[in-house]
């Protein structure tokens, strides 16, 4: 394999809180040498002057729709998403058709990974069998075969005790169970927040009671079992504010954002732009300031872009009818950098939420630039220009809000394993 030698960078890795210009030398797929002033010969040189280098960016939520619905999405299309967003490994959710609760289903994905993807893909397995919320799935076997943790995704794990067994066996195999937060009895059939704009609109609305009800019930199960929970897609006050009680209490639980979350409002919806229908939904004006104080605050651990793709003719219909979900793998790291250029978060601890913290909560051997660790970086510019153009996107879907969005600040080059993957405006 090739070596690299980027030089002039500024390197920032949260991990070993390191925030300087240097060099790293790549060589046979890992980081052979951080230092200044570094010279190889044999090495192809990488400019990056004016550039950050930071860790390989890990999207710990995504939804690939292979094996199934190829037809919206493909592992091998959602790496090169994946990749052209500054994206070097990402989770994959088991919302598959058949579901990944089985090894068949794990090794089927892990092997297209390896024959189609360019970045690293890590599965979740299914928390129930078929993702029906009645029986465990064989969790010590999908372990064995390469998951990183647990999930029913979209839908809650609903059985109080089926959620605690889920937490006292995950255990046994230090997974986390990753949970969407939603009492179904409440959301109903919402189609959008509880508020102002619901009534507005005549559209039924989705409570935030509906998320947190849950949200608390996990972290009481949480407690009772010692287990290790993460909160997928957090988007309300409250939910923020029990998080923050519950980490005070040391408990083993984290919590991710989306950055439509974190970036859009309810108020969104009056267009009628079945791309702001997403589950959960957009929320109010407090509820996005109480998220962007919880990122700032450290109560918000990751960020991930629950990217979920559809073709047009399934979002070109009524709102009502619409399916749930955007894609976000391009558009994620331009949309939290806006949360660097407004002052709300530092650049360290926007490269933190994207590389160690989901790396620590999957426990998986990615998010540092130290020495001996897998060459996986993610290199950015912040002051290139950015217009979102979903027409120009890798994904095979468009089902996204920010078309036509200027933004400042992207992913420029993507390396995986000491290879370049992306780099400016093609795949390599």
């Amino acid at each position: 394999m090739k070596k690299l030698l980027v030089k002039k960078g500024r390197v920032i890795d949260p991990a070993n809180n390191l925030d300087e210009h240097l060099d790293l030398l790549i060589a046979d797929g890992k980081i052979a040498q951080v230092g200044k002033q570094l010279e190889d010969k044999e090495a192809q040189i990488i400019d990056a002057q004016g550039l950050i280098v930071a860790p390989g960016f890990i999207d710990m939520h995504c939804h690939l729709r292979e094996p199934g619905r190829e037809d919206e999405e493909t592992i091998e299309s959602g790496c090169r998403a994946a990749a052209a967003g500054g994206f070097t490994s990402v989770a994959c959710m088991p919302n598959t058709e058949p579901p990944n609760d089985s090894q068949s289903v794990t090794e089927f994905i892990l092997k297209q990974a390896a024959e189609k993807g360019i970045v690293n893909v890590f599965p979740i397995g299914a928390a129930t069998k078929g993702l029906l919320g009645e029986e465990l799935a064989e969790i010590g076997e999908l372990k064995e075969t390469g998951i990183v943790a647990v999930s029913d995704d979209g839908n809650p794990i609903y059985n109080g005790n089926l959620m605690r067994k889920a937490l006292e066996y995950t255990g046994m195999f230090d997974l986390p169970v990753i949970d969407h937060c939603e009492d179904r009895e409440l959301s109903a059939h919402g189609v959008m927040n509880e508020g102002y704009y619901s009534t507005l609109l005549g559209l039924p609305g989705i409570p935030a009671a509906a998320e947190e009800i849950m949200v608390a019930r996990n972290i009481i199960l949480t407690a009772l079992t010692k287990g290790q929970l993460h909160i997928a897609h957090i988007s309300t006050k409250g939910s923020v504010e029990l998080l923050k009680w519950a980490k005070a209490q040391v408990l083993r639980i984290t919590a991710e954002v989306t950055p439509h979350h974190f970036t859009l409002t309810d108020k969104e919806v009056c267009s009628y732009d079945t791309n702001t229908k997403m589950n959960p939904p957009l929320r109010s004006t407090e509820d996005v300031d109480a998220i962007l104080q919880g990122i700032k605050d450290g109560t918000i651990d990751a960020i991930a872009t629950d990217h979920a793709p559809h073709r047009r003719d399934e979002k070109n219909v009524e709102y009502a009818d619409a399916p749930f979900g955007i894609i976000g793998l391009e558009t994620a790291v331009p949309l939290a950098l806006g949360l660097v250029n407004r002052g709300v978060i530092s650049i360290s601890r926007m490269i933190a939420m994207f590389t160690i913290n989901p790396a620590s909560i999957l426990k998986i051997e990615r998010g540092t630039l130290s020495p001996g660790a897998v060459a996986d970086m993610t290199l950015l510019n912040l002051s290139e220009r950015v217009k979102i153009d979903v027409n120009s996107f890798q994904s095979k879907s468009r089902n996204s809000p920010f078309h036509g969005w200027e933004l400042k600040g992207r992913a420029i080059i993507t390396i995986v394993g000491g290879k370049v993957v992306w780099s400016a405006k093609h795949i390599i």
